[in-house]
């Protein structure tokens, strides 16, 4: 989830409950590691530990060298992609598109496992068409050389996002293989993390998008699924201040130009789901679309600061007596 797995977006889900939060993908091609975007996507020392980093590419040795590298920075797990279902990068060869060539497959895992003493995962999707769903003889390529788990979207590379993910798929390659596997797609409440959970028997869970919005979402499948009891609820105030402390650490860590832009997708997001329940906003989507629009028009670090500090204002006043 290029873009949206960040440094910040990483640290926040590791707060409130994830297990693991994989880095957006980075390029096999090592050449391109100087520029200001790929540095920014890189992983720090200091980083939440597992520290996961995901390479994406089609050539075995590139593939190894990265790994190798990533090693060297600090990566503690080195993720393999092959799911993504962006155009840009299939028409590379990359991402889900690897799917149609398992020879190939096997090689990019034999040279990374190679390359590396660390645990390598791999990411991949139910096949890269519905007439060729092969995501078990790929888990099956994976298991036998050496990868440690592997997560499947369940959907295929052709069909990107559209439609509803299906699980069959991902139960029957669960129950093939002997390394863990994790399900993955649609899982938007803790209530159907379980349920795709029981219905595969995967190992762990794996959220990508339903986390867009609701970063709380981690902690409270991480609490449904160790007591089978629902999580205290954030009040809409917590919640808020969530935000504000993400916005904040967006800002941070691209600066002012790019760390504006980057934080008014987010703000949609939220707006989706915290948002929209403000008493002030009275549930009303026009009221939402018109905040988002609002907060879009703004410029600069300073003025987006000052408009959540509003917001939060009008969701919890300051108590009398308190400095405003």
């Amino acid at each position: 989830m290029v873009g949206i797995t960040d440094r910040p977006f990483r640290k926040l889900v590791m707060d409130m409950g994830a297990g693991l939060a994989t880095s957006e993908m980075i390029t096999s091609k090592v050449e391109l590691w100087g520029t200001r975007k790929t540095q920014q996507r890189m992983i720090l020392p200091d980083d939440h530990e597992p520290r996961s980093v995901q390479i994406v590419g089609n050539d075995p040795e590139l593939m190894a060298q990265a790994a190798q590298l990533n090693a060297d920075l600090g990566a503690q797990i080195i993720d393999i992609n092959m799911g993504c279902p962006a155009k840009k990068v299939c028409k590379k060869a990359a991402g889900s598109a690897l799917m149609r060539n398992e020879k190939l497959i096997a090689e990019i895992l034999e040279a990374v496992i190679k390359a590396v003493d660390i645990p390598v995962t791999l990411k991949t999707r139910t096949g890269w068409t519905e007439e060729k769903k092969n995501a078990l003889s790929i888990a099956s390529i994976a298991e036998d050389c050496g990868i440690q788990a592997i997560a499947i979207h369940g959907r295929t590379g052709v069909s990107r996002f559209t439609g509803f993910a299906e699980y069959d798929t991902i139960a029957e390659v669960k129950s093939r293989i002997n390394i863990p596997v994790f399900a993955n797609g649609d899982i938007t409440t803790a209530k159907q993390a379980k349920v795709v959970l029981e219905y595969t028997g995967c190992d762990a869970i794996l959220v990508g998008r339903g986390a867009q919005g609701q970063p709380w979402l981690l902690g409270e499948i991480s609490h449904f699924l160790k007591t089978g009891g629902y999580k205290k609820q954030l009040s809409v105030s917590e919640k808020g201040k969530i935000i504000q402390k993400h916005i904040h650490a967006i800002h941070s860590h691209y600066g002012e130009r790019i760390g504006v832009r980057i934080a008014r997708k987010h703000i949609a997001w939220y707006a989706e789901h915290a948002l929209a329940s403000m008493n002030s906003f009275e549930q009303s989507k026009d009221n939402t679309h018109s905040f988002v629009q609002d907060f879009h028009a703004l410029t600069s670090v300073e003025d987006q600061n000052k408009f959540i500090t509003n917001i939060l204002r009008i969701i919890e006043p300051p108590k009398k007596g308190a400095a405003a």
